[in-house]
């Protein structure tokens, strides 16, 4: 197992996830793909749709960020089969796609930033065993809050006076809970600083994913193909920007938090 690149990626079975693990099939030098899902059937068929991967192996988990005994069932599977791992891909996640209340902040604050949390923390003995160590955080390009404050944005126009206001783009559940999600991966970076682990954010633009729901409309407003996000993952764990670490990236530039 030494010789290849251990990588444990959560919420793979569909999206940017998918994605990710396609674009690392792709590669010259092996991996060793642990890909998570909170559904075994769908983590199973995502497995089987690409077929032969040559060099590299791609092992099923069940993950759901919302219990943490389902998160421990995950890491004593995976530290039984290897000692450790090199790359953490912390890329499930929730968006919920109707008014902000407190049921969508609860839900898309577990998702995001608790869930998150905890399966970073309950890999970390695996991960800082590695000899290059990497830890990804997958944000949005909504969670900038200088681009939320700037005044001529299209995005964020200040609606007509009055009550209730029109809904926004992306409702603040979402925007806020990875805006928070930037500040963990930041302690995190202060964190593992000696331990040689690096650690990023990925804000990979406006894909055409299921996350929200509606791959469809999110096309009719100049989505890309998800593939894109999965190869700029892949960069990132191959090194191409081993410069920007500890900051929130872009595939073209660094993120404005």
């Amino acid at each position: 197992m030494s010789e290849k690149t251990i990588v444990v990626i959560t919420g793979a079975n569909t999206g940017i996830g998918y994605e990710a693990v396609k674009a690392f099939l792709t590669a010259s030098q092996p991996y060793h793909i642990f890909v998570g899902g909170r559904s075994p059937e769908k983590v199973e068929s995502a497995i089987k749709s690409f077929g032969d991967t040559g060099i590299h192996t791609l092992v099923p988990f069940q993950l759901d960020l919302l219990s943490d005994d389902s998160i421990a069932a995950a890491y004593a599977k995976i530290s039984a089969e290897v000692d450790h791992i090199d790359v953490l891909i912390n890329n499930a996640g929730s968006a919920s796609n109707t008014p902000t209340t407190r049921a969508t902040l609860i839900q898309d604050y577990n998702v995001n930033v608790a869930g998150t949390y905890v399966v970073t923390d309950t890999f970390l003995p695996l991960l800082i065993k590695s000899s290059n160590p990497r830890l990804l955080f997958l944000t949005s390009g909504l969670s900038s809050q200088e681009e939320a404050g700037q005044k001529d944005s299209p995005r964020y126009h200040n609606p007509p006076a009055g009550w209730p206001k029109p809904p926004a783009p992306a409702f603040l559940s979402y925007r806020a809970s990875k805006t928070a999600l930037n500040m963990m991966m930041i302690d995190f970076d202060r964190l593992l600083k000696n331990d040689g682990v690096k650690v990023w954010c990925i804000s990979p633009g406006l894909l055409a994913t299921n996350l929200g729901g509606n791959p469809e409309a999110l096309k009719k407003m100049g989505a890309e193909d998800p593939y894109l996000g999965g190869v700029f993952i892949k960069g990132v764990v191959e090194g191409a920007r081993d410069s920007d670490t500890g900051k929130v990236i872009r595939r073209h530039e660094v993120q404005l938090w």
